[in-house]
């Protein structure tokens, strides 16, 4: 690109020699504009180190080794994280099961959050990122010969985790809105979340009858005669 630049610069500089013969200010203007493009070449960056805007719909790094299938990490060693809002007020998190879901159809969903928001001042927050890579072969192909030719990326969301938060001088009826537009464009079930709400281990609610350590405590294996007075009887005594 520079080297570009260097030679427009030399025929535009060349044209004007030609027009300025016999001009007794053609010196002048020859001489400053050398000036000129030597300043610029000399300030000119040939580099940015300003990093740019990493994408959440597909890594950095691209596709150079094929991911496998797996499946989202439930969590049940007692971490909560990602069960929360963090960022916002509101949040959208779903309830049912883990899934795969395709970069595509988070695409849709924050557009369908986006244009039922038009108008009004808020920032949206993306909690999860499309980072696995997903591999097709053609219909009727013979088994073996590899996993196929790079189709889409997705990303691998565990039960309890939230998706999307919204913060901004909003009202919650309209926040739920579109929340629930985002969900009907995603699969799964989804529920609204507000910031200060209990987390979930796995499926439970870490509320006010439930604590934390009460559910990372292990499971005591209890005498028979124990158990066996806990089991209601047929027939009185």
């Amino acid at each position: 690109m520079s080297s570009i630049r260097s030679c427009c610069s030399q025929r535009c500089l060349h044209g004007l020699v030609g027009l300025s013969i016999g001009n007794s200010r053609g010196s002048a203007i020859l001489s400053f504009l050398q000036r000129q493009t030597k300043t610029s070449q000399t300030s000119e960056r040939t580099f940015s180190s300003t990093s740019s805007l990493s994408s959440w719909l597909a890594p950095k790094r691209g596709h150079n080794e094929k991911n496998r299938k797996g499946r989202p990490r439930m969590r049940t060693g007692g971490s909560t994280k990602g069960t929360t809002v963090v960022w916002g007020d509101y949040g959208l998190r779903m309830r049912d099961h883990d899934r795969r879901i395709a970069a595509k159809q988070l695409q849709i969903a924050a557009d369908a959050i986006k244009m039922r928001l038009r108008g009004q001042r808020y920032r949206l927050y993306t909690r999860v990122c499309a980072n696995i890579g997903v591999y097709t072969k053609g219909n009727e192909v013979r088994m073996g010969k590899g996993k196929g030719s790079f189709d889409y990326w997705a990303a691998r969301v565990a039960v309890s985790r939230v998706l999307f938060e919204l913060k901004g001088d909003l009202h919650e009826q309209i926040v739920r809105d579109a929340f629930r537009l985002a969900g009907n464009k995603l699969p799964g079930l989804y529920e609204f979340v507000r910031k200060g709400d209990p987390p979930v281990m796995g499926i439970t609610k870490v509320e006010a009858g439930t604590t934390l350590e009460e559910m990372q405590r292990p499971k005591v294996k209890l005498p028979m005669d124990v158990t066996a007075g806990r089991i209601p009887a047929t027939t009185p005594p």
